[in-house]
């Protein structure tokens, strides 16, 4: 990178900061920090979605994919699709009219809603640490997309990664600490167009032509790996898992839940998850998986998810490859701060004000959820540090959160006779066998996910529960979310 490219990536970066700032001035209460005063419009929302959900980890797992089995990793953001297009048709009409009625700010509100507060309070618990993962594997994104670019070469010795780890934590936790969902929606709006259009009108055009001078946009089929240009080289079972691990995520998403509570009304919600949809796939999905096949035939010998950063960092033209470097780095930003946001207010709205200080003012909320960003923006470091792959986290953390929270709040939507015992058995359960399968390595029988075993015994417990130990009766207001 030429010395226009750092001061390019240096102008982007305070621009970014900036916007933070803006609108941390503005943020008077706790709905204007976490909802953005709910009046949010479709079109930045949905993009926020698509930078939150794909963001810069799943944009540098994208190519990893396209490096290492080509047009099959393209099924990756098929999830999203569905996930996306599924919540618009299923959750959203029914969230949005309790949503009218009480005014909710976090996913567990909802749970609350229909279980009580012992089930909100493992929810948000549960929510929380699903969330820390999930950063953790962000920070990973960035730094290693920062090691391959920015930081390459360092002095005295310092490792580029360790060292891109902890540059991209300070820069993240400081804005996530100073902004709202308000400056993270507009920010995520603006990130993301500038990503696409860097990706699909500049580094696709030239990576073209860098492959015309080398021999040949030939040369896709004929250096690729066989099967790389097919569709369906991908094994079942893995296709399975990504179905299971990933579309459940958009019924318990706590980003995904702020989000909807900060459209005016259920017709924007469903107009911002639509967007987000077709953002996801196939615009995003192919153009990150195209340039990781393309990154595999002029870096063959490259690791899977550093060829896509370095195929940026070489080819682009001066100038042009600081901009798409800093869109990318916001874009690993943009996700990053609305998980720390998400797992502050699970511990801020969901369990502080709750139950420990229900008589905190809203400039003391303010505060203290700018404190407990702040040190799960640390513990979000830490978890970096030990995770091999930027997929391996992301997926790890939501094979947690899906395992526990899927079915009771499936059954919060769908099934009256749902009790607040089956709900919380369901929870402990499914999401202890996850954690636990995938902390020891634990082999799973035909290759599926923990996350799927997980969801299965979480049903179990659900149904037998609930239909044991029946709880309260649902109300006729409650019923409406049916």
């Amino acid at each position: 990178m030429s010395v226009i490219d750092y001061l390019i990536f240096g102008v982007y970066m305070a621009g970014v900061l900036a916007i933070g700032f803006y609108h941390f001035r503005r943020n008077e209460t706790a709905e204007d920090y976490y909802v953005g005063g709910r009046k949010v419009e479709a079109h930045h929302v949905g993009l926020s979605i698509v930078a939150t959900d794909v963001g810069g980890g799943f944009s540098i797992g994208l190519g990893g994919l396209g490096f290492t089995m080509g047009l099959a990793g393209t099924w990756l953001l098929f999830t999203g699709l569905v996930g996306a297009w599924l919540s618009a048709v299923l959750i959203i009409p029914r969230i949005k009219r309790i949503d009218k009625e009480h005014g909710m700010m976090t996913y567990p509100d909802f749970l609350r809603h229909r279980y009580g507060n012992t089930v909100a309070l493992v929810a948000a618990i549960i929510s929380g640490l699903g969330y820390l993962g999930f950063t953790g594997g962000q920070i990973l994104a960035g730094a290693k997309l920062a090691s391959a670019t920015l930081f390459s070469q360092l002095p005295f010795g310092l490792d580029p990664l360790t060292f891109s780890i902890y540059t991209i934590a300070t820069i993240t936790v400081l804005y996530t600490v100073i902004g709202g969902l308000k400056a993270v929606i507009y920010t995520d709006t603006a990130q993301w167009g500038i990503l696409m259009i860097g990706l699909l009108f500049v580094t696709i055009p030239v990576t073209l032509w860098e492959l015309t001078k080398r021999g040949g946009i030939g040369m896709l089929f004929s250096h690729l790996p066989d099967g790389h240009l097919s569709f369906f080289n991908i094994a079942p079972v893995e296709f399975i898992n990504w179905m299971v691990t990933i579309i459940p995520i958009w019924l318990i998403g706590m980003t995904l839940y702020q989000r909807m509570f900060a459209c005016r009304n259920e017709a924007e919600a469903k107009k911002a998850w639509y967007i987000a949809g077709l953002f996801e796939y196939p615009i995003m999905a192919f153009t990150g998986v195209f340039l990781g096949m393309c990154a595999r035939v002029v870096f063959p010998g490259a690791e899977a998810e550093m060829a896509m950063p370095r195929l940026i960092k070489e080819i682009l033209p001066i100038g042009i490859t600081g901009i798409v470097i800093a869109s990318y780095f916001s874009a690993i930003m943009s996700t990053a701060d609305s998980c720390l946001m998400a797992s502050s207010g699970n511990v801020v709205n969901d369990i502080i004000q709750r139950h420990l200080w229900p008589s905190a003012g809203e400039k003391a909320l303010m505060r203290l959820s700018q404190i407990a960003t702040l040190l799960i923006g640390v513990l979000a470091v830490l978890l970096a540090s030990r995770f091999q792959t930027v997929l391996d986290a992301i997926l790890y953390a939501y094979a947690f959160m899906v395992s526990g929270l899927f079915i009771p709040t499936l059954g919060a939507y769908f099934w009256r006779g749902s009790s607040p015992t089956g709900a919380l058995l369901a929870m402990l359960s499914g999401g202890t066998f996850s954690l636990i399968a995938l902390t020891r390595n634990y082999e799973m029988w035909g290759g599926l996910d923990a996350s799927f075993y997980g969801i299965a015994i979480s049903a179990v417990v659900f149904v037998v529960f609930s239909l044991l130990i029946p709880g309260r009766r649902v109300s006729k207001q409650q019923s409406m979310i049916q």
